[in-house]
């Protein structure tokens, strides 16, 4: 009986283990970043702030989809759930949210780099 306990406990973890694992995204440096975005081609840069901020200043190229709007228009917006994104907002709140949701929703190749009041690249 102990034998079953220990055996069930143990693929319960493993289970919780594997859906944890699952549903996550990277968080890499704005240095990072902006060498993949040097240097690799077919990704999407994807800015989570509102309207009016990205109206103010953004990155070149950069998809306006608001954190809080995520959920309902990721897939059909981003349809490729492999593709590579590049997330960011003001200060690394906003994306970190969104880049979560994004992993909920099975995105597998999503990159966190935090906020552009510390880019220090180019902006428009």
């Amino acid at each position: 009986m102990r034998k079953q306990i220990y055996a069930l406990l143990l693929a319960l973890v493993l289970l919780l283990t594997a859906c944890a694992q699952a549903a996550s995204y990277e968080q890499i440096t704005q240095e990072e970043a902006k060498q993949i975005m040097d240097t690799t081609n077919g990704y999407i840069l994807l800015d989570t702030r509102t309207q009016e901020e990205y109206d103010q200043s953004h990155i070149p190229g950069a998809l306006l989809i608001p954190h809080t709007e995520i959920a309902e228009r990721a897939e059909a917006e981003l349809p490729d759930k492999d593709q590579l994104i590049l997330v960011y907002c003001r200060s690394g709140n906003r994306s970190k949210q969104a880049s979560e949701v994004l992993a909920e929703l099975g995105y597998t190749n999503v990159k966190e780099f935090g906020g552009i009041n510390t880019w220090p690249y180019e902006v428009e």
